[in-house]
């Protein structure tokens, strides 16, 4: 007679059909945890490209700030930059930051020159803070590439999301928040 014990395989499987259903639904639906929180600083940056350098806590109380986690190498970062580009484009003026934080996933990524190259071919305008010791990216409990913070004027998290796609729904959400920035400050 079989004995009725589940096999550890068995167990490791359905374990893992958990695990990637939920990275698939944080995926799908840009959550993967609290929003209104405060937002985190720049952390130890290596460098900046745009800037002399940036700050989270100075643009609090003046700009609504769209922090972007990316890396050049990334395909899917590369797909969603255009759409940074024409948000930096149409909203800077309006009040909103956006603060590319370049967090390399390979070696010769941190190199500043191979950096600021992928940034003038890309036609990146706003500040680049370079990442190469992954301080920003752990401060944010970061897991993916990309994946854009948009953060309030009040420096409180208040919309996420992770990989490509709902451009439409994150433009949005970044003039709600300038409607609600300039409601605010009068």
């Amino acid at each position: 007679m079989r004995s009725m014990t589940p096999r550890p395989f068995l167990l490791v499987l359905v374990l893992l059909l958990v695990v990637g259903t939920i990275a698939a639904i944080e995926m799908r639906f840009g959550v993967a945890g609290p929003v209104d929180t405060r937002a985190e600083e720049i952390v130890a940056p290596a460098g900046f490209i745009n800037t002399d350098g940036v700050s989270i806590k100075e643009a609090r109380g003046e700009k609504v700030v769209l922090v972007d986690f990316w890396t050049y190498t990334c395909y899917n970062c590369q797909n969603t930059q255009p759409y940074l580009n024409a948000w930096h484009e149409e909203y800077s003026d309006d009040g909103l930051l956006i603060i590319g934080v370049h967090t390399p996933e390979f070696g010769f990524e941190k190199d500043p020159a191979n950096v600021e190259q992928a940034v003038r071919e890309a036609g990146i305008e706003y500040p680049v803070v370079l990442d190469n010791g992954y301080a920003t990216w752990n401060a944010y409990d970061q897991r993916y590439w990309p994946a854009m913070y948009l953060i309030d004027v009040d420096g409180f998290i208040r919309y996420k999301h992770f990989g490509e796609g709902a451009y439409e729904e994150t433009e949005t959400e970044i003039r709600k928040l300038i409607a609600e920035k300039d409601r605010t400050l009068g």
